[in-house]
Order: C-alpha cells, then sequence, then structure tokens
C-alpha cells in the first residue's frame, strides 16, 4: 500500500488522501468533517482544490479499487478498509 498523504486546507485544515484520480489529481476528504471531498491538483507552486459532491468523491474511488483488483491484489484489502471508512 502506498504511503498515508495528507495536505492542509487553507480554510478546511488537514485533508487526507482517499484515492488517486488519475490526470494528476488525487481525491482529498477533511480529517475531521469527513464529508467534503476534493480533487486535488498538486502544482509547482501550491495545490488547486475543486470540491467535489461525495458521489463523484465515491466513484473515483471505485474506480480505483476495482483498477487495484486487476493490477495489484495484495494492495486490495488496504484500499478497500480505508473506502469503508470513507464512504460507509
Amino acid at each position: 500500500m502506498s504511503a498515508e498523504r495528507y495536505l492542509n486546507h487553507p480554510t478546511f485544515g488537514m485533508l487526507y488522501r482517499v484515492a488517486p484520480a488519475g490526470e494528476g489529481r488525487d481525491v482529498y476528504a477533511t480529517l475531521y468533517a469527513q464529508r467534503m471531498f476534493f480533487l486535488v491538483t498538486l502544482q509547482p507552486r501550491g495545490a488547486q482544490f475543486e470540491v467535489i459532491p461525495y458521489q463523484d468523491a465515491r466513484h473515483h474511488a471505485e474506480v480505483h479499487l476495482n483498477r487495484c483488483r486487476r493490477e495489484a491484489p495484495a494492495e486490495v484489502e488496504n484500499w478497500r478498509q480505508l473506502f469503508d471508512q470513507t464512504f460507509i
């Protein structure tokens, strides 16, 4: 499993990475109020945060989980636990 990743949002505080979203973007959720999700693009001079709905964040996480099932079955259980903690 890849290492946990955290970012500090200027307004909402600490965010944790839920899943990669492709194209150099990742889905992050607020650490304390876990119903706010962001599509984050890291850039050389900071990060771009885009608020996304719960269903979009869940979709990105499910796509990633399905990709793990095909490409890296050993990581599936770790990602499944994070998915369950975040979306259920």
